[in-house]
């Protein structure tokens, strides 16, 4: 197997074992970001690939596609981390669309794919994702619905870079003794 082969099998591998443990509902928001310069060995942000990026958003478009999800693609620090999603995804969760065209050298090559890619690409400023993989160190943290929990994937490194995945779940508040209502005051007590 090649390198570009190597890469989509890692990429499946490891978006199928987040799906797998993020259990996600239909419609569901997963975000990627990734640096396909950290992917060939390379410094991030120093040789994007656009060749590397289509062979780690296929398989991974594919697994959210027979998950009946929705994916959103970070763009690197030169667009501020905007995404780039499908039409239909943005007006779901109501994400407003931003001017900028995300390409190798101002958007990176994973943003810049992803809109060869989709059917209907737009670019968005940010999201609030329910899980998400990020490749080479990105920083997708920013885009993850609170409260973010790390997933350990078997799958550590796609190509030479390193590999972190998370899901989301709600906010725990309250507990057994968490009072919902203003209490009734106590029988001779003052203030």
């Amino acid at each position: 197997m090649g390198f570009l082969e190597d890469i989509g099998e890692q990429s499946r591998r490891a978006i199928e074992e987040l799906l797998e443990v993020a259990a996600l509902k239909p419609g569901a928001l997963v975000v990627i970001g990734g640096s396909t310069s950290e992917v060939a060995g390379q410094r991030i942000g120093t040789s994007g690939n656009k060749e590397v990026a289509a062979a780690v958003l296929r398989p991974i478009m594919a697994a959210v596609k027979e998950g009946d999800l929705r994916l959103a693609v970070q763009g690197c620090e030169h667009i501020n981390r905007a995404l780039v999603v499908e039409r239909d995804t943005a007006e779901k969760y109501g994400f407003e669309e931003v001017s900028v065209y995300p390409v190798q050298k101002a958007g990176g090559a994973l943003a810049a794919t992803a809109m060869d890619l989709f059917a209907d690409p737009i670019v968005v400023e940010e999201v609030r994702a329910h899980a998400g993989l990020d490749i080479g160190d990105t920083f997708i943290g920013m885009h993850l619905r609170r409260v973010a929990v790390p997933v350990r994937l078997s799958v550590k490194e796609i190509g030479s870079a390193h590999l972190t995945a998370a899901r989301t779940r709600p906010k725990l508040i309250g507990g057994e003794r968490a009072v919902y209502k203003k209490p009734a005051p106590a029988a001779g007590a003052s203030l």
